[in-house]
């Protein structure tokens, strides 16, 4: 029998891969005002930047309640007795306690683990993905617990943001508070470390801070998987990937946007390229 994969919406994985993989993805929620959003289900990423254009509210973000965690999870068990929920890293949000403690409360009988990936966006979607596949290939829980762990260090991304000030607001700036206060007009460039937001570098121009993105990517000696996503520059992200695609011919480079929930914390025109694989 299959082992069934979970994650949040966090990963970013395209709707048309997650399908394809059998991923099932438990959508986080956005609030404007006191209107609450399945994150990519009641709004896309287009209409979230459509209304933050027009709202005079920042928007906000939580967790779905417990009841759809476990709902999502004894569903799954009645289609498999081996389910393993991949998360976002515990430190941007509540997710990974919310499924453990769904896994206790879970109806139905049947092997639940709960891994907390340490990333989010497309670096956790890209794991997510490499342990979906071999799922679909037939390993068992174990081999796919080992498989996640081993890919974990393995991830890695840089995204180029206009402003820090919706992580500031947010409450997500991690250790990229040191960027806050300069007044150089400079366009900072983030990734994740030990499972939140981590300044890397700054560029003094938005051409320079792409070609950094390109260069992260390019320093891999080996890579499995490959991520460019965008919230409002489609065309700029779709440039990198052919760039990048120039690079690695043979490599299958997925396009995805942010989705709304990140997109609250990240603000328009964020841009990023997300990898598994190695250095060295």
């Amino acid at each position: 029998m299959t082992v069934k994969i979970v994650t949040d919406s966090l990963g970013d994985i395209p709707s048309d891969v997650a399908r394809e993989l059998d991923i099932t993805i438990i959508p986080l929620n956005v609030l404007f005002g006191e209107g609450i959003y399945r994150d990519g289900v009641d709004l896309t990423t287009e209409q979230f930047y459509q209304k933050l254009a027009k709202s005079q509210v920042l928007p906000t973000t939580q967790i779905p309640s417990l009841g759809v965690f476990v709902e999502s999870c004894d569903e799954l068990a009645k289609e498999s007795d081996e389910i393993l929920v991949i998360s976002n890293s515990q430190k941007m949000s509540a997710s990974y306690e919310a499924m453990v403690e769904a896994v206790e409360k879970m109806k139905r009988p049947g092997r639940v683990e709960v891994i907390d990936s340490q990333w989010a966006i497309m670096a956790q979607g890209l794991i997510v993905i490499a342990t979906a596949r071999a799922a679909k290939k037939g390993a068992s829980l174990d081999e796919l617990i080992a498989l996640t762990k081993k890919n974990i260090p393995r991830a890695d991304v840089r995204m180029v943001f206009d402003s820090l000030e919706y992580l500031e607001q947010g409450g997500r700036i991690g250790k990229a508070r040191a960027f806050l206060g300069s007044k150089l007009k400079i366009t900072p460039i983030l990734g994740i470390r030990e499972g939140e937001a981590f300044p890397f570098s700054r560029e003094h121009s938005r051409a320079r801070a792409i070609d950094h993105l390109y260069y992260f990517a390019t320093s891999f000696s080996h890579i499995d998987e490959m991520a460019v996503e965008d919230a409002t520059t489609p065309r700029e992200a779709d440039a990198l990937a052919k760039r990048l695609k120039s690079q690695f011919p043979k490599m299958n480079i997925y396009r995805t946007t942010v989705s709304p929930v990140i997109g609250a914390h990240v603000g328009p025109r964020v841009l990023g390229v997300a990898v598994l694989g190695d250095r060295g």
